[in-house]
Formats: structure tokens, C-alpha cells, sequence
């Protein structure tokens, strides 16, 4: 029987556990250095098809119908007027029992502890270093030392045990955005709703069937690096408040009267893809590449990394990191041109935006190579 360490209890991970459980032939321990695990969160992510094919075979679709939500469509909407440019049936990317799904993270959470036992998950370790041989030996932060078969990263975008392994700083570039999260109380649209405004966006959907709704907005923010990486200001009521007046002045909604649980970060991306050779050694999900959060596929990705993943150990073999190349580069491409087109300052580039977005959204050969290629592929 192999044994796995999974470092982080993110998605990415808590997927690749819940792919072990089906398994007999392999045994694993999870390690997270946080405390616990925030069970209460009610923001919101994105599941496209690619990601729901592969829930569904571990037990997905027998989650309880009132806590999913299938959006029909993505409205493309001008923040200043609440003017609907153009939309895109997203349910042409659907199949008969997998289809795009929009929910509570912390509700994928949830559905995946259920399957992995309370004995499996270690909090409040990191792994502090390996030693390589015929087993990885890995040294963790508790003065544990434990052998293992195969590590699996899966600690996020700040992954330290990613750096550890490689022997260098791998720590990721600041987008110059920060995005604003929180739940939206005066919205009523069972649709994904894109607000495009001059240095940001915002993006509202419904997490549930229960009519709450999940708010996030991108904003453009040339911070310094002591600013990004200050933890305080995030927090800070005025500088929420900043973010918050910068949207008002410049959209429909007033922001001060719709938000609740606002929480604030800096947006971090992957400098390049890291390819650690180092036997038996992986990394998933954010650990492996973090994309601009514009395309809505973090999620998706880190389910779809770990399952391919899984099944090159399994299969014992060794196409994992020469497959996911491709996929990250088509990802990461869309999601920067994403991210560049829904933040547009100038008003003559904004409208030359709005007319090319409703010829795009309803051609054929555009849909099929910048969507459905990455949804069902």
C-alpha cells in the first residue's frame, strides 16, 4: 500500500483525499497549518462542467438541490447605467447531469469532509523539509518525521512547502488588484451578472436556491509591496470603505446599503508554472498555478489538477506536469484577457469592448474555442 502526504486542506487537496477514500491501494495523511477549517463562510465560487463531471463520480449530484444553484446564463452589464450589454447561454456547455453550478465554498467544503475521517487530517503542521531516498522523509513542524510514498502540495497560492521543495523563493507577483468579497442583500437573478466599470468589476450570483447571493468585485490598485502585504490594511474600515466609495462613484448600486461579512484581499497570480523534478513530488491546485481570478475557473482547475493527478499515480505514469502545461497556458491566457477587458478605463476602448462583446457572445466558432474547449474539455 503507497502512502501520500497531502499538504493543505483546500480544495485541491481535500478532492485528491476524497479520490484516496475510493482507492485500497493507497493510504494517506492530510497536513494543515491552520487550527481548523472555516465551515461558515457563505462566499461564493464557480463550477464549470469540467469540474462537475468529476464531483459527480465521488457523489456530487446527491447534494441537496436547494444548496447548488444552476445559473442559465452570464449577463455582460455596463456598472454606470445597470445597462445589459449582451449575455451567454452557458447552458449550451451543459450535459445531462453535469452542468455549470454556482454555490458556497464552503458547501464544496463540507461535501468533501464528509468523505474523508476526522483521524486523516493533522491541523496546525507544516512540513518543514524532505529528505529524498528510497521514501520521502519528511520532517514537519510538531519534531514529526514520517515516510511517505509520494507529496502532494496543496497549500495555495503562498504555498511554503512549494519554495521548501524547490530551494528557492516561489512566492507569487501581486496583480495590482484587490478584490472585495462579500453577500449581497438586494439582488434577485438566478444568473451569473458581470458589472463593468471603469478600473474594476463586480460579479453577483446566487450560492444557493435559499436567495443568497455572493458579491465580488476586482478593483485596480497600484499598492506597494508593503501595502499588499499588509495584512492590517485589509482590515482597516477605512480603506474598505475606500474600495467600497470607488465603485459607488462610479456604478448604479450604492454598496454602503447592500453588503454584509465585506472582506478585502490583494490578488496574487504565479509568476510562471514551477516544475519541481523531484520523484514522487506534485503540486495542485494554486500550489501548482494561480490564475486572474476573472475567468472563475480556480476552483475547477484545482478539482481538474487533482484528478489528473490521481490517476497518473495510479496508472504510474508520467504525463501529468506535460498535460497540464497546456491546459494552464489556455486558462491562464483567457483569464488575463479576462481580467484586461472588464476593467477598461478609457470609454472609446470600452465601447469598442461592448460592440465586440455581443458579436462574440453569439459566435459559433468563438464560444466553442474560448469556452466550451476549457468547460467540458
Amino acid at each position: 500500500m503507497k502512502k501520500i502526504a497531502i499538504i493543505g486542506a483546500g480544495i485541491s487537496g481535500l478532492y485528491f483525499a476524497n479520490l484516496l477514500e475510493m482507492d485500497s491501494d493507497f493510504d494517506y495523511k492530510i497536513y494543515e497549518k491552520r487550527p481548523t477549517l472555516n465551515l461558515d463562510e457563505s462566499y461564493g465560487i464557480q463550477l464549470s462542467v469540467n469540474s462537475i463531471k468529476l464531483l459527480n463520480k465521488i457523489g456530487f449530484k446527491d447534494l441537496k438541490a436547494h444548496d447548488v444553484s444552476f445559473p442559465n446564463k452570464v449577463n455582460f452589464i455596463d456598472a454606470k447605467n445597470n445597462n445589459k450589454i449582451c449575455d451567454i447561454d452557458i447552458t449550451r456547455f451543459n450535459e445531462e447531469s453535469n452542468r455549470y453550478t454556482t454555490l458556497k465554498r464552503s458547501t464544496l467544503i463540507k461535501f468533501f469532509l464528509n468523505k474523508v475521517p476526522d483521524s486523516k487530517i493533522n491541523y496546525n503542521i507544516e512540513l518543514k523539509d524532505v529528505e529524498y531516498g528510497e521514501k520521502l522523509k519528511v520532517n514537519f513542524s510538531n519534531n514529526l518525521n514520517e515516510n511517505f510514498d509520494y507529496i502532494i502540495v496543496s497549500d495555495g497560492v503562498f504555498s511554503n512547502t512549494r519554495s521548501i521543495i524547490a530551494g528557492k523563493d516561489t512566492n507569487p507577483k501581486f496583480l495590482k488588484s484587490v478584490a472585495l468579497r462579500g453577500n449581497i442583500k438586494t439582488h434577485n437573478n438566478s444568473d451569473i451578472s458581470i458589472f463593468m466599470g471603469p478600473n474594476f468589476h463586480f460579479v453577483i450570483y446566487p450560492v444557493n436556491k435559499n436567495k443568497e447571493y455572493n458579491f465580488v468585485s476586482i478593483i485596480k490598485k497600484n499598492l506597494s509591496k508593503k501595502q499588499a502585504e499588509d495584512e492590517k490594511l485589509f482590515k482597516n474600515n477605512d480603506f474598505l470603505q475606500s474600495l467600497i466609495s470607488q465603485i459607488n462613484q462610479n456604478a448604479f448600486i450604492n454598496l454602503n446599503d447592500n453588503l454584509e461579512n465585506i472582506k478585502a484581499f490583494p490578488i496574487y497570480v504565479s509568476k510562471k508554472l514551477e516544475i519541481i523534478k523531484r520523484k514522487n513530488v506534485f503540486f495542485v491546485g494554486d500550489a501548482l498555478f494561480s490564475f486572474p481570478p476573472s475567468f472563475a475557473q480556480g476552483a475547477s482547475q484545482s478539482i481538474e489538477t487533482s484528478n489528473d493527478l490521481f490517476a497518473d499515480i495510479k496508472n504510474e505514469s508520467d504525463k501529468y506536469y506535460r498535460e497540464r502545461i497546456i491546459k494552464i497556458k489556455s486558462v491562464n491566457c483567457r483569464s488575463k484577457l479576462n481580467h484586461l477587458a472588464f476593467n477598461l478605463k478609457n470609454p472609446f476602448f470600452a465601447f469598442v469592448r461592448n460592440i465586440s462583446l455581443k458579436y462574440l457572445t453569439k459566435n459559433e466558432r468563438f464560444l466553442k474555442s474560448y469556452l466550451e474547449k476549457i468547460y467540458r474539455n
